[in-house]
């Protein structure tokens, strides 16, 4: 059976940039009896937990990987280099791991798929991609967002 990565937070580690985690029942029965490569990116890429919130700011995460956006926390310290740090090395675990496929915490500025924040910090969703899952994705990483999450 194939590996699946999934973010951290999801798994119940208390990595998110509040504090807190977003484990549920559900993302438990979507990953069961599956070898499993638990992962925060931002952690990785040496943000501190808890830590400001950040959102992607003149595109999403392909564009950020592009160097035509970038990753902001809402006091406006740049923190783009951390994130693809992080993304970077999500997917060495991932590869590592032998992960196909990821499942990924949604609208995250790292692993967002789908839906993203507006960059806003007002709550605001657009359509986007977070940096990891950017990443994945050039790399034949199939990312889906957790439902329940």
């Amino acid at each position: 059976m194939e590996a699946v990565f999934v973010s951290a937070c999801l798994r119940g580690v208390p990595c998110r940039f509040d504090g807190r985690d977003k484990a549920s029942p559900e993302i438990e029965r979507a990953v069961a009896g599956r070898p499993v490569v638990s992962f925060c990116p931002e952690v990785a890429g040496g943000l501190a937990t808890p830590r400001r919130p950040a959102e992607l700011v003149g595109g999403d995460g392909h564009a950020v990987l592009d160097g035509t956006a970038r990753v902001v926390e809402d006091t406006g310290r740049d923190v783009t280099a951390e994130f693809v740090d992080g993304a970077r090395r999500a997917l060495a675990a991932a590869r590592h791991g032998g992960c196909t496929e990821a499942l990924l915490m949604p609208r995250s500025p790292s692993c967002g798929r789908g839906t993203v924040h507006d960059g806003s910090f007002t709550g605001r969703l657009t359509a986007g991609d977070g940096v990891t899952a950017a990443l994945f994705e050039r790399n034949g990483i199939a990312v889906r967002p957790a439902s329940g999450a």
